[in-house]
């Protein structure tokens, strides 16, 4: 029997999210379906913990994070980084939401996440309606806090309709 080769899809607008469970900051299983349905999710993936990119990323999630509970929100960081490196990670910088651990990259690889420069993991914000439906994808490795403008903006319009 052969080998299904992969798709290299990237999950874009329109698409319905791929579902996956990943360990959080606590080591607890988090399952995307378990916060669709209650909420708005903004998925985010960064390369690696205390990376300055991804510290500046992560403050800007953090300072927003009361506006994106007004708009129904829940914010989660993705990155290949471990469950303790998490913990002290969102601990350091007083993260409010969720860091989940994909150490063997398997989500990344299934929302197609693409490397920059062929090295680099990618930083990409995907915006997921209540239903599930990926309503902004937003991919940017230099402009890092501008990931939850961009998701604020979309949520913005999201809750106007």
């Amino acid at each position: 029997m052969m080998k299904k080769k992969k798709k290299k899809n990237k999950v874009g607008v329109g698409d319905v999210a791929p579902d996956f469970t990943l360990p959080d900051q606590g080591g607890n299983p988090v399952r995307l379906g378990d916060l669709l349905g209650r909420k708005t999710v903004v998925l985010y993936f960064y390369p690696k913990d205390e990376t300055p990119g991804c510290v500046l990323e992560a403050r800007a999630f953090r300072d927003s994070y009361e506006r994106f509970n007004e708009q129904g929100a829940e914010v989660v960081g993705v990155s290949s980084d471990s469950v303790k490196s998490h913990r002290r990670f969102a601990k350091r910088l007083g993260l409010p939401f969720l860091l989940l651990s994909d150490r063997e990259g398997s989500v990344r690889e299934l929302y197609g996440v693409e490397k920059t420069l062929g090295v680099l993991p990618g930083r990409v914000t995907y915006v997921i309606d209540k239903a599930g439906v990926v309503r902004q994808v937003y991919s940017s490795q230099l402009l890092a806090t501008r990931h939850s403008r961009e998701a604020l903006a979309v949520l913005a319009d999201l809750v106007g309709q």
